[in-house]
């Protein structure tokens, strides 16, 4: 709100200055005398209809120039002004080259205006430089890549070694934050550049963890100890995103305001909500799901290799039980309903993929159940947590 009530004082402050020169070159007696030989008009209607439509158009022109201009001004902070630490040297040197050159456009230019209109050419001046500081840094901005050839470390010294390793912010929603495995995943790596977490996205999330039912809120505050800690790891950059300059409705999901930032800010969409998921890709915004994550470093199972697993249920169909992995991949074990409870060996016969993971299924190998004490004597677990199993001889 702040940020529209400054754009449109500036904007009318530089369209009455617009008026006022428009005003005061449609008082040149010269003017009036050329246009009253055209126009068949009594002369005391003509002057004031004709300062008024001049007086009009100047102050129409100058807010439509000074809105365009505080928008680009404004978005130009957010882009590069807000995160200073940041910002590759080039293109802070492309901004203060932009000014100066701009600046110095004006003095070129306003010392003859001034000249040539003396009564209010300083106006003009002030009209002018502003429109010569902005078009000189979008000039110098677009001219950037060219700084390496002027200066060949500006480069480093922004903290990136080219335009082909410039990194995109990633923006977290809700339902990865309370998930928690986007800790354990940024931790080792596996996400590169600025983590954004968006202020919508902290409203919902201090909402739900202010909610009246117990899970909710559990979850809610699952979410802010994992920001917490991602906060204080050194070698993550996790900020609170709040200069976005997109318009957003009260009512409007947490969802569409994040693929519309996303596209704003040119970044990918970290999450393991498949409906967003689908939602981001149609409208053109990269999406990095955890859940594909989880899906894609699992332990590889192929049919004929035995695994040792602990039976827990009845499964869908008569005489099935179901058994889990260390990892929470369903194993269907055939005939397993009289395992339930017990730790069997299983041999592989097939594995299917499917939208919510991998299922696997096998038969009891030949001598049943091992027993709890035989589990405990004769089941590894290797480095990566995942149960023992070995290929079946041939």
């Amino acid at each position: 709100m702040f940020v529209r009530i400054v754009g449109l004082v500036f904007s009318t402050i530089i369209a009455g200055l617009a008026a006022w020169v428009a005003l005061k070159w449609a008082g040149a007696q010269a003017y009036i005398e050329t246009f009253e030989a055209y126009v068949p008009m009594r002369p005391e209607y003509f002057g004031p209809i004709y300062r008024t439509l001049f007086g009009t158009s100047g102050a129409i022109v100058g807010f439509t120039l000074a809105s365009l201009i505080y928008r680009q001004a404004v978005d130009l902070w957010v882009h590069l002004l807000s995160n200073m630490s940041s910002i590759p040297a080039r293109d802070k040197l492309a901004v203060i080259g932009g000014v100066f050159l701009g600046l110095g456009m004006t003095a070129l230019v306003g010392s003859l205006v001034v000249r040539i209109l003396p009564d209010y050419g300083w106006q003009l001046v002030i009209l002018t430089g502003m429109l010569f500081v902005y078009l000189a840094v979008l000039i110098m901005m677009s001219m950037k890549e060219e700084l390496y050839f002027f200066f060949p470390g500006a480069a480093m010294a922004g903290g990136t070694a080219g335009p082909e390793n410039k990194l995109n912010p990633k923006l977290l929603d809700t339902n990865v934050i309370i998930d928690g495995r986007i800790a354990d995943v940024t931790r080792a790596g596996f996400i590169e550049g600025p983590i954004y977490v968006p202020g919508f996205v902290l409203d919902e999330l201090h909402l739900i963890a202010d909610s009246s039912d117990t899970l909710k809120r559990n979850r809610g505050r699952r979410g802010l100890d994992i920001l917490n800690e991602m906060q204080e790891e050194p070698d993550l950059q996790v900020v609170i995103y709040n200069h976005y300059t997109t318009v957003f409705r009260g009512d409007e999901p947490v969802d569409a305001k994040l693929v519309q930032l996303a596209q704003e800010l040119e970044a990918s969409i970290v999450t393991n909500d498949f409906n967003l998921n689908k939602v981001a890709q149609l409208q053109g915004v990269r999406v990095l799901n955890i859940n594909e994550l989880a899906n894609a470093v699992k332990p590889v199972v192929l049919p004929g290799e035995e695994l040792i697993v602990s039976v827990v249920r009845e499964g869908k169909e008569p005489d099935q039980g179901v058994a889990y992995l260390d990892d929470g991949t369903m194993v269907v074990v055939e005939r397993g309903k009289e395992y339930i409870g017990d730790t069997v060996r299983i041999i592989v016969t097939s594995v299917l993929q499917t939208v919510a993971g991998k299922m696997i299924f096998g038969n009891p190998q030949n001598g049943g159940s091992l027993g709890q004490e035989n589990f405990h004597r004769n089941h590894r677990v290797d480095s990566s947590g995942g149960a023992r199993r070995k290929a079946r001889p041939s």
